[in-house]
């Protein structure tokens, strides 16, 4: 048996119209005939590459379309039989159809190719990504060509999906005149093409539905998360607040919260209660995107628990250090964290900062801008990490803003960053223009949003939350 080569041209054969004893009426008869019954042998290829194009749009099972494959090649070639065989991403080998007679030279022929393709992924490393398979052509066309024997008459040719070869298609015949004419040979390639196609289709059909999926996990987090964020800001006796969260991603590692000191004290339906301490805090999660915020919402989780121990704020940072330092070391990400506790009676507020942008206070007195910072690392950078605590007494028309480095980090087109000078003046014009919270929150987003661009994107989560004392 001889494996013919995909560029090797071979004669077609041709009817002989006359000899020397025919008349000329005959001869044109005989050409008459010929020339009808390649019309009509064209006319069958075409209703079978039509066939063949309508299953490609039609089916949506990759395997049912593959099983005509064989089948196709050999109807339109005129040949015994066919036989497909992919190579798959693990980097098997796999016998996946085949066509023909039954009868012994069937079951030779599968037998055959079962045998090729088995020892031939035997012999082959098995690699995790497809484009590095080492699927050696020349070696499986002379495995099939072996275990055929010398008479069959085969011709195969690759399945090229996106430049990797995914496959090999084979068309046999017994048939000692049997010719493979540049024709036919034209023919396999296009059925191979179209089996390019179907592979194509179906791998970007299960790429969508898996973004699909995902996109659906990501809305599903996204919406959890912003229920975990406050749906509002809570009425605190002396102060006003004002408080938004935009992420960059649908889901982001920016957190901010309110958390009262005593939630029977907060839950209780009687209208006159001592007045609590509140928690007012802002944290950001080095990082974007799933993972930021996986971490953001354990961050959240406990701090609330360690907020109800009733520490100060600095044994609150150094407790939820110790806690998720393991966690955060082993995801090699770290959080950003500024706790603040306002107390109604006193209006002092009682602050402790693990490395995270120290928010600015505007004092109404003498209208000018002072940092609230004190000394301390970020959460999950040292286990036993020391910080320190600071408390500042606010007065009537006092102003504190809270804020994440998506702010200061904002760029516009020119590379400029919205740095903590520009936020710090539009902070004083803010305070001293602007009564309420939530007018002195949309002017600071609406400026940052001014000096990006129009329709520019932010790479990172911003998050604000403005208090102001009554």
């Amino acid at each position: 048996m001889t494996v013919v080569p995909i560029y090797r041209n071979s004669p077609e054969p041709t009817d002989h119209i006359a000899n020397g004893n025919s008349s000329p009426i005959m001869s044109v008869y005989d050409l008459q005939k010929t020339v009808a019954r390649l019309h009509k042998e064209q006319q069958n290829v075409n209703d079978l590459l039509s066939s063949l194009s309508f299953a490609l749009r039609s089916f949506n099972n990759l395997n049912q379309f593959l099983e005509l494959i064989p089948l196709m090649g050999s109807r339109v070639t005129d040949a015994d039989g066919g036989a497909l065989v992919l190579f798959k991403p693990n980097g098997q080998v796999r016998f996946q159809q085949l066509h023909c007679q039954e009868g012994q030279q069937c079951q030779d022929i599968q037998q055959a190719l079962e045998i090729a393709t088995r020892q031939l992924t035997t012999e082959t490393t098995l690699p995790t990504e497809l484009e590095e398979i080492p699927i050696q052509t020349a070696s499986l066309d002379y495995q099939v060509n072996n275990y055929l024997g010398n008479d069959v008459k085969l011709f195969g040719t690759s399945i090229i999906v996106k430049n990797s070869e995914r496959g090999r298609l084979y068309v046999f015949s017994h048939d000692p005149e049997y010719v493979w004419t540049p024709a036919k040979q034209k023919l396999i390639r296009l059925v191979a093409d179209q089996t390019a196609v179907a592979i194509a289709n179906d791998e970007l059909s299960t790429s969508l539905r898996e973004k699909e999926r995902l996109d659906r996990e990501l809305e599903i987090g996204a919406e959890i998360q912003v229920r975990l964020l406050p749906p509002e800001c809570p009425e605190i006796p002396g102060i006003s607040l004002a408080a938004r969260c935009e992420t960059a991603n649908r889901v982001g590692g920016d957190y901010y919260d309110f958390i009262p000191s005593n939630y029977d004290q907060v839950n209780s339906k009687q209208k006159k209660q001592q007045p609590c301490r509140w928690s007012i805090v802002i944290g950001d999660v080095m990082g974007k995107g799933v993972p930021a915020g996986l971490i953001m919402t354990m961050t959240r989780g406990m701090l609330r628990a360690e907020v109800l121990n009733r520490h100060s704020p600095a044994q609150v940072l150094q407790h939820l250090n110790q806690v998720m330092y393991a966690d955060l070391e082993s995801s090699h990400r770290f959080v950003t964290l500024f706790y603040s506790e306002y107390d109604p009676e006193t209006r002092i507020l009682y602050y402790s900062n693990a490395a995270h942008h120290p928010p600015m206070l505007w004092q109404a007195a003498n209208s000018s801008i002072m940092n609230l910072d004190t000394l301390g690392m970020l959460i999950g950078l040292e286990t036993d990490s020391e910080y320190n605590e600071a408390q500042v007494q606010l007065y009537s028309g006092d102003t504190i803003i809270y804020y994440t480095d998506g702010f200061t980090d904002a760029a516009n087109k020119n590379g400029d960053r919205y740095d903590d000078t520009k936020l710090s003046a539009a902070c004083k014009f803010a305070c001293e223009n602007y009564q309420k919270p939530q007018e002195i929150l949309d002017y600071l987003f609406q400026e940052v949003e001014q000096f990006v661009g129009q329709g520019s994107y932010n790479p990172d989560d911003m998050t604000l939350v403005v208090m102001r004392v009554d």
